[in-house]
């Protein structure tokens, strides 16, 4: 398969087949007559791994180490559950610092809805960030 052909059966652009090649997770051979580079069935099952991992948010240096354990005949699978898991707690961690966020621009957002808009007069640029959380202490006393 050319570049073009593995790109399309594994529902990537050819773009992506060129990057995985240059990282060294694919290995295609070359075409003696015309010197391009011919993919195979195994780099056509490597390269849909590799898109799944990364749907998965697995980095690539994690695909590669993956990836070379299986080609030296070791489970990745106890490597993949640990890292796994490492991530899902550290996308638990910005999912919750996400929401927190979401919380104050809602916050925000109300108090501004109420607040006047302001000229900058030297001493204040926008009174509405700057004193954003002064209505929401405010609104905590209460």
């Amino acid at each position: 398969m050319k570049v073009k052909d593995i790109a399309n059966a594994a529902g990537v652009k050819p773009d992506t087949v060129r990057f995985y090649t240059r990282e060294g997770l694919l290995n295609p051979t070359r075409n003696p007559d015309n010197n391009y580079q011919q993919y195979g069935a195994d780099d056509l099952r490597r390269l849909r791994f590799a898109r799944k991992a990364r749907q998965l948010g697995f980095s690539l240096p994690e695909i590669r180490n993956i990836l070379g354990e299986a080609d030296e005949h070791h489970s990745p699978c106890p490597m993949v559950r640990e890292v796994f898991e490492s991530r899902l707690v550290e996308v638990e961690r910005e999912i919750a610092e996400l929401q927190q966020l979401q919380a104050r621009m809602k916050n925000a957002l109300s108090a501004w809805q109420q607040m006047p808009d302001g000229t900058p007069d030297g001493h204040t640029i926008c009174r509405l960030i700057e004193h954003w959380d002064d209505s929401d202490v405010v609104g905590k006393e209460k």
